[in-house]
């Protein structure tokens, strides 16, 4: 049986009734499941088979982190010379050909693809990090957050986590994406392959996302097409106390589809003015 199979019908069980936590079998499997999350051979939130489809959530691993926090105590960990005390474990492991420069951290439960540079940097539980991804200075990946492969994180983005509820998507950021400096993408947000994201863009699950590349703008929340660029904005909007300006996020236009990843980065790069 596949490891969904034989974890998940306890990991269920268990969050539904907390007194099962005193059973040797469900703390197993809670922390089997952690292991698995660890190894990468689980993950919080699956791609599509299909190009454009939808992501898929698996709320029971996530019910097994919060689980997980609930069956562990407050200890010391030792990483000379830094002590840190904490319920979780930095991780342990890591594909030779990762870098992880000191004084990065990655936390037990999350998963680094072969080739990804953490420089100093914050990667939490349940996150993924994509094969060939750098994480920049002070950049900082949350919990369940789904990297993927060929991106950059510029210093300073702010990748939120998501934990609860258990079904909630967690941000997803696909493959090939930039994300420039102090950037801040949180509440299950999406950004689709590729896209081009600029300094200090802020997009909550409920900010106006406005595409103003075509003769009419076109409205979105919680989710940047594929290729898009994206710089901050500010709309106006009336309040009682009057009309006042508050930020969004603006598509400006699309790398090209003919050219190379890096080269079409730097083509967006310069050819729009982006901030990085």
């Amino acid at each position: 049986m596949s490891s969904e199979e034989t974890l998940r019908p306890r990991i269920e069980a268990a969050f539904a009734d907390r007194k099962l936590l005193g059973d040797p079998d469900y703390r197993y499997a809670i922390e089997g499941t952690l292991t698995a999350l660890d190894r990468g051979e689980l993950r919080v939130a699956s791609p599509p088979a299909d190009e454009g489809g939808e992501w898929t959530t698996h709320a029971w691993i996530k019910q097994a982190i919060l689980l997980f926090f609930a069956i562990r105590k407050n200890e010391k960990h030792l990483l000379p010379p830094f002590e840190f005390h904490d319920k979780i474990p930095l991780k342990g492991e890591f594909d030779p050909t990762v870098r992880v420069v000191p004084p990065a951290v990655a936390r037990f439960g999350s998963f680094l693809e072969p080739g990804c540079i953490l420089m100093p940097s914050y990667v939490n539980i349940g996150a993924r990090v994509g094969a060939a991804t750098m994480v920049d200075t002070w950049a900082t990946v949350g919990s369940c957050a789904q990297i993927g492969r060929d991106c950059h994180l510029a210093g300073g983005v702010g990748i939120g986590g998501v934990l609860e509820p258990a079904n909630a998507q967690p941000v997803i950021v696909e493959d090939g994406v930039f994300v420039g400096s102090r950037a801040i993408l949180v509440e299950g947000v999406r950004v689709g392959r590729e896209a081009v994201i600029g300094a200090g863009v802020v997009i909550t699950s409920s900010t106006l996302i406005l595409d103003v590349s075509g003769a009419e703008p076109v409205e979105r929340r919680g989710y940047v097409p594929p290729r898009s660029v994206v710089i901050p904005g500010m709309r106006a909007k009336k309040f009682p106390a009057g009309e006042f300006h508050v930020p969004c996020a603006l598509i400006i236009g699309q790398r090209t589809a003919s050219t190379d990843r890096k080269v079409s980065l730097n083509a967006a790069l310069r050819d729009f003015a982006v901030p990085v």
